[in-house]
């Protein structure tokens, strides 16, 4: 078994986790202060966001050096300290690499944008004429080069330049990277929106739909993609077997996202089919466990998250600030069959947090989505309300350790939970089941769903998950011990009784 399978894996995003300088800015010191907090939680991975120098245009997914750490974060002794002190935890560490792009100030696109000759030039992708490809933080997609006479390609920011993988020398740079990492003691990587490598010298133009807003068919997804991903799994398995490696696909849709992984291809694909729900919608929920369930046998998994660094907290956006209903969905994502990310500030109920003025938003999306409500002459409240719509900022606000407010930020602090401590106690109890009763190879025995009650058996262990209204349920599966509950249930041999927004998990008793 893989040692991945059974881990419960912790995103921290960088700038906001935790702060040791009083600068306004997380860093490696203050994770590394933070190892036996996420011990006691009973987390066995960490993922570290961008940690790379970087202009920060897209907060560190914009690098201008693939072999440093930008000093806001710390030093070579600081990333070698928190390295030794997460394995001495037992909990590994992965990483972020972003190898669809690099900044425009990265030394690769400087060479390649100083002359049409230069030897780099074709490490980028350059056009005498644009297609009609739109970026997807909004505009055309090409930005003239004045130098050079030439457009350049960015799927993202115009500070974002499209690497070219039909280029041998542009995957062999890549894997020096990966080598350096490797070498750095590091346990896999999270590879960033990694479907929307160039890997094609196609460049036909993207449909419209009827409304007039493009589809983006022909700029990701790209013949020679898989062949692309699978030499960068052979590298990195060639480097040492059991490193992890986790793809982000730039789609909801289950058939584009579940190709991705599987034997020659990465370990698991990030499942936003799941985890990005845009509201609670238990059918929905409980449609998208059934399809994965039926496509994820054997030995493939998908990903359990309900938080990221790309969208709203959870206890906003599914929970609707609901106690109940918060312990609800941290239930199905830590019992249910696959590999789960835990957001960091989840496991204390954090909400999201609402910039008020333009001045209080970092993130490129946002910022781009206020400026073009500005040109359709829009107020400033009304551009800030659309901005904060799309705003990630919402989600990577600094954590406040302490009651005491510090002077300085990075983005602001995400409002306190005055349920924290339950919330904290409810996920711990959780992760120290899944560790003593769990084996992510266990297939679901039942999944099934009645009214807004969703109950499943994985091995001898049952999981009730009532959304909805006080419920009676058939007893399928007679002597029960209730391992964690935080509701009313009445268990007989014959039937079982579970309250309005309960979680019960038992186990079959022998």
């Amino acid at each position: 078994m893989n040692w991945w399978e059974e881990t419960v894996f912790y995103e921290i995003y960088m700038p906001s986790f935790k702060d040791s300088n009083q600068d306004g800015v997380g860093d490696f010191r203050g994770i590394t202060s933070k190892i036996d907090y996420l011990k006691e939680l009973g987390i066995g991975g960490i993922w570290l966001t961008p940690y790379y120098p970087s202009p920060k245009v897209d907060n560190g997914y914009d690098i201008s050096d693939y072999f440093s750490i930008d000093p806001l974060y710390g030093d070579w002794e600081d990333f070698n300290l928190f390295i030794e002190k997460a394995h001495d935890a037992n909990i590994r560490v992965i990483v972020d690499l972003v190898v669809n792009h690099t900044s425009d100030e990265h030394p690769w696109f400087i060479e390649s944008r100083s002359s049409r000759n230069n030897p780099k030039r074709d490490w980028y992708i350059w056009r005498k004429q644009p297609n009609n490809w739109e970026s997807f933080f909004g505009g055309s997609a090409w930005t003239l080069d004045e130098k050079t006479k030439e457009y350049y390609y960015h799927s993202f920011s115009e500070k974002q330049v499209d690497l070219n993988w039909t280029h041998s020398e542009v995957k062999q740079a890549i894997f020096e990277v990966i080598d350096f990492w490797i070498d750095k003691g590091i346990d896999g990587f999270r590879l960033d929106v990694i479907n929307n490598l160039s890997t094609s010298c196609s460049f036909q133009d993207n449909p419209y739909e009827e409304e007039g807003k493009q589809i983006h068919l022909n700029d990701v997804n790209q013949p020679g993609i898989m062949e692309a991903i699978k030499s960068i799994e052979e590298h990195v398995k060639k480097r040492n077997s059991s490193l992890f490696t986790v793809g982000e696909i730039s789609s909801d849709r289950l058939d584009v996202i579940e190709q991705y992984a599987g034997p020659d291809l990465f370990d698991v694909t990030f499942n936003f089919n799941f985890g990005s729900l845009e509201k609670l919608d238990i059918d929905e929920m409980f449609l998208q466990l059934k399809q994965m369930k039926e496509v994820y046998q054997e030995n493939r998994y998908p990903t359990l998250f309900f938080g990221s660094h790309d969208m709203p907290r959870f206890w906003d956006r599914l929970a609707s600030k609901d106690l109940r209903v918060y312990q609800l969905l941290a239930a199905l994502l830590l019992t249910s069959r696959g590999v789960p990310f835990i957001y960091y500030g989840d496991e204390l109920g954090t909400g999201d947090f609402v910039p008020h003025s333009l001045e209080e938003i970092k993130d490129i999306q946002a910022i781009n989505r206020y400026h073009d409500e500005k040109n359709k002459h829009q107020t400033d409240q009304a551009a800030l309300l659309e901005a904060n719509k799309v705003n990630r900022d919402r989600s990577r606000a600094s954590i406040q350790w302490w009651d005491k407010q510090q002077d300085h930020s990075w983005i602001g602090f995400a409002k306190k939970n005055p349920d924290e401590t339950q919330i904290f106690q409810w996920f711990k109890q959780l992760l120290a089941l899944r560790k003593k009763h769990y084996r992510a190879t266990y297939d679901y025995q039942m999944l099934h769903k009645e009214n807004d009650l969703i109950y499943y058996q994985l091995g001898d262990i049952v999981v009730l998950l009532n959304f909805g209204k006080k419920t009676k349920l058939g007893n399928k599966w007679g002597n029960l011990d209730m391992l964690l509950s935080n509701g009313k249930v009445q268990v007989s041999t014959e039937q079982i009784i579970i309250t309005d927004k309960t979680t019960w998990i038992g186990k079959v008793r022998v």
